[in-house]
């Protein structure tokens, strides 16, 4: 089995990555670490408890909080876009984080798990960039992080240049650009999961067809950022989060991969957060998906999602 850990700003989409992550056999995540992003920080912890609690794991798996403000801006949130991020859905039992350094938690599992385990993140990359700093062998301790953010030289998400996760905190994404990880693999925004992970109206409806507490949860959760993708001209919702999290445990779902240098933008008044992919660069940083495919990890959402548990 893979060692995981999820390091998510959970809402909507961040919610269904946990549920890959917790329902794969080939997965063990070993912790679910918070990160200021999409909605409020206690919602977002709320949220992965309430998708724990979906999935039949409540309990199970450690939820740790990290940071809670990006390390030199102000919080951006994007609940105009996930609306609290779960459909207003609330948790049925008493459940709480487990405990309050998830920066703590990410150093001991990579120091236990050296070289074998496998970052999941798929929010603003703070808490990750915290651990780089508390540790300078972190990066060489991670066996692979794959990243859910920015886009290849093309349009943002959040403004025209940036996308949001890059956007919120590109300082620390920075960080974690210069750290030297052995392996990082970039799922990107645009073009990526524009053209290999949105399902439109006819794939949603598939989904609820299915009638399992996972497939109502999906459609539920899913609706506000469905209205929303919808509205902005993609045709429907759009599941970069969930693609990184079945990458990351199978990586025969990319169909295109190329190596580059990638750089976030920290000073530019109308480009902060922009991603500059340098495929030039002779000491490339990253590994970017360049096409998936996008059938077959429908398919499997969709297998997943009709499972009863």
């Amino acid at each position: 089995m893979i060692p995981l850990v999820v390091d998510t700003d959970t809402a909507a989409d961040d919610c269904f990555a946990l549920l890959v992550a917790l329902l794969d056999p080939r997965a063990d995540l070993k912790a679910i670490t918070i990160v200021a992003g999409n909605v409020g920080f206690d919602q977002q912890v709320h949220n992965a408890l309430l998708t724990m609690e979906v999935a039949g794991r409540s309990g199970e798996v450690p939820v740790y909080t990290g940071a809670r403000a990006p390390l030199e801006r102000e919080w951006v949130a994007a609940d105009d876009v996930h609306g609290d991020g779960v459909g207003g859905l609330r948790l049925e039992g008493e459940a709480a984080a487990s405990g309050d350094d998830g920066v703590g938690e990410l150093l001991r599992l990579a120091r236990e798990h050296r070289g074998e385990l496998r970052i999941i993140a798929i929010g603003p990359l703070t808490n990750i960039a915290l651990a780089i700093q508390a540790d300078a062998e972190f990066a060489a301790n991670v066996g692979a992080i794959y990243v859910m953010g920015g886009s290849v030289n093309a349009r943002g998400n959040i403004t025209p240049a940036a996308e949001y996760n890059m956007y919120v905190d590109p300082e620390a994404a920075q960080i974690v650009f210069d750290a030297g990880f052995e392996k990082m693999v970039i799922i990107s925004w645009d073009p990526l999961t524009i053209t290999d992970a949105v399902f439109g109206p006819e794939r949603i409806a598939q989904i609820a067809a299915a009638d399992t507490a996972l497939s109502r949860f999906f459609v539920t959760a899913n609706q506000a950022t469905f209205d929303f993708d919808f509205g902005a001209g993609l045709g429907g919702s759009s599941h970069c989060d969930a693609l990184t999290a079945v990458l990351a445990i199978d990586d025969s779902f990319a169909l295109e991969t190329a190596q580059y240098r990638v750089d976030c933008e920290t000073a530019g008044e109308l480009t902060r957060g922009a991603t500059v992919f340098d495929w030039r660069s002779t000491r490339p940083n990253c590994t970017v998906v360049e096409r998936a495919d996008g059938d077959r990890f429908f398919d499997y959402m969709l297998r997943m999602l009709g499972t009863k548990l």
